[in-house]
């Protein structure tokens, strides 16, 4: 394992990390039609750590998203993330800030085999009403917008050993603690976890006032993701989708591709390829039955998008369930 940067608190994240069991990454059960991950987290302290081993054609893949706002960090190996229309790599010891509410999963690549840390968490674990203007500012990473320019804590800053340090007290109180202490221990070292990238990232973080315009943003384009949700097979053209959020074609495309991180076409197609996933796994209609189901004209077009969204057609998808049942 590389300490470049680490100090050794990497070395000592590690010796935490092999004291725990990490699972399958098996999370379909989670996702809905959407792909949304539902995640249940305690009302009094919304905070979750997953462990998971990422091993190549052993995970889920599905495009998600979620409300939450997460971390990630590879330990043994190199892990691809995919977050809209963007792919990051990440090394072993690098934190990746998720652009949650962009359509992200792990690329399935050859060779994949890493333990990852994901922490997930509530913006009420940080914040509430009435809490100091300072609270928010722990916030502000998981809120800037700089297209292209994903937040990467790399192993080599500086600041690494700080995060590691932080991120391996954060699993020691979340696994090893009982009662009150784990809530309150895990509450401290997500604290100084986030105080590090604030000071990682701070001049490409949005102030409070930029965080709020990113939600009211989101709440403006709600009417289309409620009508695509359940009219996802028809087609709705840019102007219809414009109409439906009170919005000009211009505007509703510059505020689309900002919110979402791709076109109207692309999120689409990532809602129909969500339900063809679902399909295959879950019932025995034919590649062609839901082909159809999802509007597409004919299964040779379906079986295109399929295998340009996963890299496998849909028949290899659904062998290859059945192999691993």
């Amino acid at each position: 394992m590389r300490e470049s940067g680490s100090r050794g608190a990497f070395p000592r994240l590690l010796l935490v990390a092999n004291r725990l069991r990490f699972q399958p990454h098996r999370i379909n059960h989670l996702l809905d039609s959407e792909g949304r991950h539902d995640l249940k987290l305690p009302a009094a302290f919304p905070f979750a750590v997953s462990l998971f081993q990422f091993r190549a054609g052993a995970i889920t893949q599905r495009l998600t998203w979620h409300e939450r706002l997460e971390l990630l960090l590879p330990l043994d190996g190199p892990l691809r993330e995919r977050m809209g229309d963007l792919v990051v790599d990440l090394e072993p010891g690098d934190v990746l800030v998720m652009d949650h509410l962009k359509p992200h999963q792990v690329v399935d690549v050859p060779g994949l085999h890493t333990r990852v840390v994901v922490i997930t968490f509530l913006p009420e674990s940080v914040f509430a009403a009435g809490s100091p203007p300072a609270d928010y500012a722990f916030l502000l990473p998981f809120f800037r917008k700089v297209e292209g320019r994903p937040q990467i804590l790399r192993a080599q800053s500086p600041r690494a050993a700080e995060a590691h340090d932080a991120i391996g007290h954060l699993l020691e109180c979340c696994f090893e603690e009982p009662g009150l202490h784990r809530e309150a221990g895990c509450k401290a070292w997500l604290l100084v976890l986030l105080h590090v990238l604030i000071r990682e990232f701070r001049k490409m973080a949005l102030e409070r006032v930029e965080l709020l315009r990113r939600q009211e943003q989101v709440a403006r384009l709600k009417p289309l993701f409620d009508h695509v949700r359940e009219h996802y097979a028809d087609t709705i053209p840019l102007r219809d989708a414009a109409a439906l959020c009170g919005m000009s074609k211009a505007v509703f495309g510059r505020e689309f591709k900002e919110a979402s991180g791709m076109t109207l076409g692309r999120y689409l197609n990532h809602v129909r390829m969500t339900h063809a996933v679902e399909l295959l796994e879950e019932s025995r209609a034919s590649i062609a039955e839901i082909a159809s189901r999802l509007g597409f004209s004919d299964q040779s077009h379906f079986d295109r998008r399929f295998r340009q969204t996963f890299g496998r057609t849909p028949s290899q998808h659904r062998a290859g369930l059945a192999r691993e049942g």
